[in-house]
């Protein structure tokens, strides 16, 4: 957390939280939803000033509750999020990065949901991949210690089998990947998709 944003929130300690006005989206864009973004349920404005995603990414943290926020000085702003509090993208360098900018230096675990997304744990990170990368994921995608093709893995997602096994493979490893439905990831992993204030 930036040092300006602890002496923030140390003067100003009673700010009233924010909910609704910004968002993360599937593929890790950050966006500003302004009242009429939120009344017509429209994703918001993309935020494209790198100085300002740069504050955003060095201030993004979560609650006791499993909502993730932007702690924009003194004040919280909640986050809606279109999938998982983060999001990863394939690299050539390190094998998958964050939207914060962040590598993903190691992998704890792998799932899949029906559709055929990909989501990644690492230590409390859990990353759903960028849809637009999952060709390049497929290609480390294994069944039975072999490669995969579409048409296994549809018929896996479709009715896993105890008899199919798919990994991940990542730096050198290879990880078991298990199926997630989709509506079932924020129980899993303790987050909340789209924040709200507490019950007075």
């Amino acid at each position: 957390m930036d040092e300006i944003v602890k002496q923030a929130m140390a003067k100003w300690p009673n700010v009233p939280h924010c909910y609704g006005w910004l968002a993360l989206d599937a593929r890790g864009n950050w966006r500003m939803r302004d009242e009429r973004a939120q009344h017509l349920k429209l994703a918001g404005d993309r935020i494209n000033n790198a100085a300002l995603l740069g504050f955003i990414n060095r201030n993004y943290l979560s609650d006791a509750q499993g909502r993730w926020y932007f702690q924009n000085g003194p004040q919280r702003v909640y986050v809606s999020l279109e999938a998982t509090p983060f999001i990863a993208r394939t690299d050539p360098a390190h094998g998958f990065i964050l939207h914060t900018g962040d590598a993903l230096e190691s992998i704890d675990g792998a799932w899949m949901t029906e559709s055929g997304l990909l989501l990644l744990q690492s230590g409390d990170r859990i990353a759903q991949v960028d849809d637009r990368d999952m060709a390049q994921c497929l290609a480390r995608i294994h069944i039975n210690g072999g490669p995969s093709d579409d048409e296994r893995l549809l018929a896996w997602l479709g009715e896993p089998s105890s008899d199919v096994k798919v990994t991940l493979e990542f730096a050198d490893k290879h990880y078991p990947v298990t199926r997630l439905a989709w509506d079932n990831i924020p129980q899993q992993f303790g987050f909340t998709r789209i924040p709200q204030p507490d019950a007075t």
